[in-house]
């Protein structure tokens, strides 16, 4: 079938796939690079038009596309029967990022925020292209480090919650009423703490009594070592694993002895 050979992976139609694949790779870099002229106010006022235009163009494109791959999903995504493969690829990670990139555009009293930017996403679809399957050896091993070390992350996540709740309660009580705009709640103090747990600051908001200052260095310093930790787990975890690979390939399969 020609139009599966279209859309097909490696494989079948191979030359045709990959002339299609960076055609619309192009377009979606293209239709990113629209969306960000759009939010240049300068650009907006003189080429909005342009713009709008290549965004329909682009939309009618991605839509056929997204038809093309709904109408071969039987071969794509094979099932029991053609309805349950087109639900395979609706409901797959690339079908309904496909779909949220497109659908705004013909619902928008539905879907009033612009999630044009979700294109993006769609470029993991062309990976294969430049040949990353190779790789997949290696997402797989921090796959399995992070399950290995999921109680340990678990554990910490729970304690940097603990912190962030307990400091957000606590800046609130010191500095509300001191700061009432800062700090009108304990949600906006929350906030306020998760940005000086990760160190990143949080703009003009920062503690003006003695007490608050004293707290908000000790959480920041705190931080330092609690968002490192998740960090050094997984690192710690993919170098065991890489050692336990290395051994592996240096141990006789037969005899179990060390090759060296």
């Amino acid at each position: 079938m020609k139009i599966y050979q279209l859309v097909a992976k490696d494989g079948q139609g191979r030359r045709i796939s990959r002339v299609f694949d960076y055609f619309i790779m192009t377009l979606i870099l293209l239709s990113v690079l629209a969306i960000i002229l759009e939010s240049i106010k300068e650009v907006n006022s003189q080429f909005g038009s342009v713009l709008w235009v290549f965004n329909i163009i682009s939309v009618v494109v991605f839509s056929i596309e997204y038809l093309i791959r709904l109408y071969v999903s039987d071969l794509t995504h094979p099932s029991t029967s053609r309805i349950k493969s087109a639900c395979r690829f609706v409901f797959s990670a690339y079908g309904l990022i496909d779909l949220l990139a497109i659908l705004p555009f013909y619902l928008p009293m539905l879907i009033r925020m612009d999630l044009r930017f979700i294109r993006t996403l769609r470029l993991t679809r062309f990976l294969r292209i430049l040949k990353m399957n190779r790789y997949n050896d290696s997402l797989d091993l921090i796959w399995s480090v992070i399950k290995e070390k999921r109680s340990e992350l678990m554990v910490t996540g729970f304690i940097s919650f603990l912190l962030l709740l307990f400091a957000s309660f606590v800046m609130y009580y010191i500095e509300g009423e001191q700061q009432p705009e800062q700090f009108p709640n304990i949600l906006a103090s929350f906030w306020w703490a998760v940005a000086t747990l990760t160190t990143v600051g949080y703009g003009d908001v920062y503690p003006i009594t003695g007490l608050g200052k004293v707290i908000s260095g000790l959480i920041a310093i705190m931080g330092v070592g609690i968002i490192a930790l998740p960090t050094g787990l997984i690192s710690a975890g993919f170098m065991n694993k890489i050692e336990d690979k290395k051994k592996d390939l240096n141990t006789c399969p037969h005899c179990g002895k060390e090759i060296d």
